[in-house]
């Protein structure tokens, strides 16, 4: 109930000398008012100073003026990964030019995942931007039920038909990263691969692989790490434990090849000189010892432009659910 003092609806109406439904339309952005009501209405609400009720205006245009990012990940994961926080500032900057809120759910597999979907289908937010997808969340699949607009940051490994989407090359990456290490006269490669259920991780192997191939060369040893730094300095260390002569690394994420250069250390052996080492995403690989060459996975950008597709579904469910698939490039540093 509003105080004695608080403006309302009425007030706004009385003043601008419109009916109340004009005046809740002119409020809440309905193009069905004229351009003079319009006027007259904003310069009421600026003379009574009044503030209109959230939960009566999502019950009148049935939108929450609020937007999901769902992230399928651990916490630990989502705070300490520099590709989480590039995505999650890049999404807040374009809601927050429509005055849109971003809403953070964090929905690990399971019971998580479950109240996720609960949130989604129960109206709280007006649309769903995912990250970092793995094949057991099915998330594209279910979204794609639901009358809810959405986009995927990365392709998703199931339903990618389905959905808009926006990714990087992740095949192409690989090849550029590894044929780098070939033209440095590398022969005896490994791959440090992210996790096999997630598309990222599938794509950039195929990609290792595949310059591999056209090289005429036999494929190189892969270990799977999840996209953390203590697991590519485990995948690092089994692969230097078997294959100790390995002269060129390849890894799937510039966390991963951050663990790999510290397990190469105190293996003793130099880098570049005995191992070159090729990272993916170039986030914060200018700070690694030595600076990491990196395949730039451009983590504002693809966050930038599907929180756009998003939008733009919002403002008309009919358009297209376009994926976008952006070209791959290298930076040359010291570590290849």
């Amino acid at each position: 109930m509003e105080s004695p003092g608080t403006p309302t609806l009425d007030q706004v109406a009385r003043l601008a000398g419109v009916s109340r439904a004009t005046a809740s339309r002119a409020i809440n952005g309905s193009s069905r008012v004229s351009d003079r009501a319009r006027v007259a209405v904003e310069e009421a609400v600026r003379s009574l100073g009044y503030v209109a009720n959230p939960a009566a205006r999502t019950l009148a245009t049935r939108r929450t003026d609020s937007v999901a990012v769902v992230v399928p990940e651990p916490d630990d994961r989502v705070f300490s990964d520099p590709f989480f926080g590039r995505t999650l500032t890049a999404v807040n900057r374009v809601l927050a030019e429509r005055d849109l809120q971003l809403v953070l759910l964090l929905a690990r597999p399971g019971e998580e995942e479950d109240r996720t979907l609960r949130y989604l289908r129960g109206g709280h937010v007006d649309g769903a931007i995912v990250v970092s997808h793995h094949r057991s969340d099915h998330l594209a699949e279910h979204l794609a039920g639901l009358a809810l607009p959405c986009a995927f940051v990365g392709r998703p490994i199931l339903g990618a038909d389905r959905v808009p989407w926006v990714d990087t090359d992740n095949v192409a990456g690989a090849r550029l990263a590894t044929a780098l290490l070939l033209e440095r006269g590398c022969r005896r490669t490994a791959h440090v691969a992210g996790p096999a259920d997630m598309a990222a991780g599938q794509d950039r192997l195929v990609g290792y692989l595949g310059a591999l191939s056209d090289a005429g060369l036999a494929a190189g040893p892969v270990e799977h790490g999840d996209f953390t730094e203590a697991s590519g300095e485990a995948a690092c260390a089994r692969l230097l434990a078997t294959y100790p002569d390995l002269d060129g690394l390849v890894v799937a994420s510039d966390l991963m090849a951050r663990g790999a250069l510290r397990a190469l250390a105190a293996a003793g052996r130099s880098v570049p000189g005995d191992v070159a080492v090729v990272g993916y995403d170039d986030l914060g690989a200018d700070h690694c010892a030595p600076p990491l060459t990196t395949v730039v996975n451009p983590a504002g950008e693809l966050a930038e432009r599907a929180t756009r597709l998003l939008l733009a579904r919002l403002d008309d469910p009919a358009t297209p659910r376009d994926q976008v698939l952006l070209a791959p490039t290298l930076v040359r540093r010291e570590s290849a």
